[in-house]
């Protein structure tokens, strides 16, 4: 189980009444955000992904009510929305937050778990937009909360999450998030094939890697990928994989292609898909690798395919900015810093950084002070820890 301190469940008992006047005790979810290590945009190209969930998490408590709706608040953005129960199937997005908790809940209904009344109280320390899946910290908390004591499978939950983003959202991701955040397990990295969403769970703190640790850097650089940028990628890679399809026809998606197969089709394809398919073809690659440096204890191994990885995202996939090219590029000067690499769907967010344990904190004053000297830019760092996924409190 996550440290979970008595402070942050008292408060968010104590908001909840504040809020709601309500007499019932509510009951508290948590579901974590999440880093991945290396493997992106690969997860719904149905390949290999190597994600962590964090000690931030996503809080939400709930308890029944009588007033006919689901009616959620965000501690964060001190909003309120209410939806009716009875028009859960029939609810339409509104392009806001409470978005997500609706996508669950009509999910839910639409999945034969009908909702009764209640109330739902929402409180987050994973920042948004940061690239840290605070969506699906969101979205799986709140799948299990309006659950209660109703059982689904662990990756029926994640499934859920995940259509609940696709179709009610908007934003066509993969499984990888709504997975971990899931699945994951205290210390452990899970090695994630996403097309039959089979996994391993790689120990990350022994060995040679028991003296780093994993800082997270946030760009505060906003991005909103349910937008056309991530769209717009994702539509490179299906025109390429189509054209793999047909001159092999035995090759199920990129998870099975290679770069040899792909160079002989390089010619039958816009060069923006080429570019696209490379990346995840190369990506899934590099995961599997990672993975053995990990099992080798061989931190300097996997800060050279953490670096190829954002070369890769920067140059192929494009989906990194002046600002992240930058935090990874100053990363790599710094004294102690192993590996660094853009994480999240891109066009802003965090990166990820292997940073030896003596060197924490001047990694992060000098990272701090180059972003702003360069950008005049604020920059948050966070020193993350390998949590569990998702928690009845």
């Amino acid at each position: 189980m996550a440290v979970v301190s008595a402070e942050v469940v008292e408060n968010v008992g104590a908001r909840f009444a504040e809020r709601y006047g309500s007499n019932a005790k509510p009951v508290l979810y948590r579901a974590p955000g999440r880093v991945n290590l290396i493997g992106e945009h690969t997860d719904y190209n149905l390949g290999y992904v190597l994600p962590i969930a964090l000690d931030m998490s996503c809080y939400v408590a709930v308890a029944p009510a009588s007033h006919g709706c689901l009616r959620m608040y965000s501690r964060e953005l001190d909003r309120e929305f209410c939806v009716g129960i009875a028009d859960l199937p029939r609810a339409g997005r509104t392009g806001q937050w409470n978005d997500y908790v609706t996508g669950v809940a009509r999910e839910l209904a639409l999945a034969g778990f009908p909702l009764s009344s209640c109330d739902v109280y929402i409180a987050s320390d994973v920042p948004a937009g940061s690239g840290l899946s605070s969506s699906a910290a969101l979205e799986i908390a709140t799948a299990v909360a309006l659950l209660g004591e109703r059982h689904m499978e662990q990756v029926e939950i994640a499934r859920l999450g995940q259509r609940a983003e696709r179709e009610f959202v908007g934003m066509p991701c993969g499984i990888m998030d709504q997975f971990v955040v899931t699945a994951a397990k205290q210390g452990h990295a899970l090695l994630l094939q996403t097309r039959d969403l089979t996994y391993d769970l790689v120990p990350v703190t022994s060995g040679a890697l028991a003296d780093l640790r994993i800082v997270a850097c946030n760009s505060l650089v906003k991005h909103s990928i349910a937008a056309g940028d991530y769209g717009s990628r994702r539509k490179g890679v299906e025109t390429g994989q189509q054209v793999l399809r047909e001159r092999f026809p035995g090759l199920r998606d990129l998870g099975d292609a290679t770069l040899e197969q792909l160079e002989q089709c390089a010619n039958q394809m816009p060069e923006d898909a080429y570019k696209r398919c490379r990346h995840v073809i190369s990506e899934n690659g590099r995961v599997m690798a990672a993975r053995e440096a990990l099992l080798a204890g061989d931190a300097e191994r996997f800060g050279e395919l953490m670096l190829g990885s954002h070369v890769s995202q920067r140059d192929d996939f494009e989906c990194s900015c002046e600002e992240i090219d930058f935090l990874v590029e100053t990363a790599m000067t710094l004294q102690g810093c192993v590996g660094a690499r853009l994480t999240g769907g891109g066009f802003g967010g965090c990166t990820i950084n292997l940073v030896k344990q003596e060197g924490t904190q001047a990694f992060i004053e000098a990272a701090t002070a180059a972003y702003k000297q360069k950008l005049n830019l604020p920059l948050k760092c966070y020193i993350t820890h390998i949590e569990q996924g998702l928690e009845v409190i």
